[in-house]
């Protein structure tokens, strides 16, 4: 099993997702001899998961049912456990576009975090390319290097504790990319430098507050950057619903069934048209935002290496 190359049948050892809805799914590791307690009954790993396909429904002990999903950047995004905050979708997207990611690609990453972003970085990079991700904490360097292991993408990527703010990247001049989620990302503007490729790569930094932003962007000039932007990115969901609202009274509705002599009274007439007129409503699809909305994330600061 690999996050970057996708496997037919479910293997002991792999990382899976359990998904019992859209609002309601976890991995778990396939393990022989193990089982899974979910709310529809127990997994057995040995008998349920082993040799099945990705993709296939399994019946529980209790007679509900789930499905078995292979792990994807996006699934882990919404399932990894959380070490620190994490980044999602929706900043990734836009992230992996700006930096002109492709196959190929060698980006340096800090700090590593939960892993978020990392997975989808290798995933991007992939077959050729290469993620060197720095963190500052061990245990949490030590945690994604495990993980790394696990989801069959070690040899895409070199994990490295160290403070990148006084140490660097580890490399220079090789860099397409460089992406920064860390305090005081205008510290490390200098090391971003020297680590991307001698001319047209490409920088984010990701900070959650303005005054980092500028002291950032300040820094970014003062190294010789070129094209320097912030944006942030808003996400409004919609949910498609059967609304009822009331038909207005035009008075035509009223002339034509006088003319016609139609009779609300008689049950032949309550399936007509006009019998759904008279009730005053109608009911139609439409897309209502949510109630509760997650505003501002952070800010995303992009430049080019001159």
């Amino acid at each position: 099993m690999s996050f970057v190359e996708y496997g037919d049948t479910i293997k002991d050892g792999d990382t899976a997702i359990v998904f019992l809805g859209h609002e309601s799914m976890f991995p778990v590791k396939v393990q022989h001899g193990t089982v899974t307690q979910t709310k529809y009954g127990v997994i057995r790993h040995s008998t349920d998961l082993i040799g099945k396909k990705y993709g296939s429904k399994v019946t529980c002990s209790k007679g509900g049912w789930v499905f078995i999903l292979h792990p994807t950047p996006e699934l882990w995004t919404v399932n990894l456990p959380h070490r620190t905050q994490i980044l999602y979708s929706t900043d990734i997207s836009i992230i992996t576009m700006m930096l002109e990611l492709k196959p190929g690609s060698i980006v340096c990453e800090s700090g590593t975090g939960s892993g978020s972003l990392s997975h989808a970085l290798i995933r991007t990079v992939a077959p050729t390319g290469h993620l060197y991700t720095v963190e500052f904490h061990q245990q949490r360097a030590e945690k994604a290097q495990e993980e790394f292991r696990e989801h069959g993408v070690e040899h895409l990527v070199t994990v490295t504790n160290q403070d990148v703010c006084k140490n660097g990247f580890g490399v220079s001049n090789i860099a397409d990319a460089v992406f920064l989620d860390i305090p005081s990302p205008w510290e490390a503007i200098g090391h971003a430098k020297s680590a991307l490729k001698a001319e047209g790569g490409r920088i984010c930094s990701f900070s959650p507050c303005i005054e980092q932003v500028q002291r950032t962007c300040l820094a970014m000039e003062e190294y010789g950057f070129t094209e320097i932007n912030t944006l942030e990115i808003l996400l409004r969901v919609y949910n498609v619903r059967t609304i009822s609202l009331q038909i207005p009274d035009l008075g035509k509705a009223a002339e034509d069934n006088s003319s016609t002599g139609f009779d609300s009274s008689n049950p032949s007439h309550q399936g007509s048209p006009c019998a759904n007129l008279q009730q005053g409503t109608v009911q139609f699809k439409s897309g209502v935002p949510l109630r509760e909305v997650v505003g501002h994330t952070g800010y995303l600061t992009f430049a080019t290496k001159s």
